[in-house]
């Protein structure tokens, strides 16, 4: 988050989409009312809170249209733009188009057709450095292609937005 002086108060610029938190400084000596005790710590707390969502385009590749729906109002309430698939030849379509920009792909594992492992591999040769989230309900069962990260079904939206944010930071 970018902070702006304004007046006696150091307020946030929300055109980073970081959460606001309770308490203000005054000052930036002063202590805040939500017990933290300089800016710096309040700049921190935004950092921890943002939702990386400004260039962040997250591609759902999942064949049940419930859980792909839900998935995605997930993500959009966490301020991510989605692209939908209902299958991996959906999906392909996405990642051959240049035009689409892409930060993540989330794929379930079990696709029709080619499965999420298959989709997994094939992007790789169609876009290197993607990151790639597998979905499964059979995550201990499940060998990952290089680069490839997993989350277990179910999962919780806490896991699902910090797997997504360590995942767009490089983790």
């Amino acid at each position: 988050a970018v902070f702006q002086r304004h007046s006696q108060d150091i307020k946030p610029d929300y055109r980073h989409n970081a959460r606001p938190v309770s308490g203000t400084c005054r000052d930036r000596r002063n202590s805040l009312e939500d017990g933290l005790s300089t800016a710096q710590d309040l700049y921190l707390h935004y950092l921890g809170t943002l939702t990386m969502s400004a260039a962040s385009t997250i591609l759902v590749v999942e064949d049940d249209a419930i859980v792909r729906m839900l998935i995605v109002d997930v993500l959009e309430e966490l301020e991510f733009k989605v692209l939908e698939a209902a299958d991996a030849e959906a999906a392909l379509a996405f990642l051959e188009d240049s035009a689409h920009v892409i930060d993540l792909m989330m794929t379930d594992w079990g696709l029709p057709g080619m499965n999420g492992k298959e989709l997994a591999v094939k992007t790789r040769t169609l876009r290197p450095a993607l990151p790639i989230l597998l979905a499964s309900g059979y995550a201990e069962n499940i060998e990952l292609p290089g680069g490839v990260q997993m989350i277990a079904k179910p999962f919780s939206i806490e896991q699902l937005r910090d797997k997504v944010k360590g995942m767009l930071v490089g983790g």
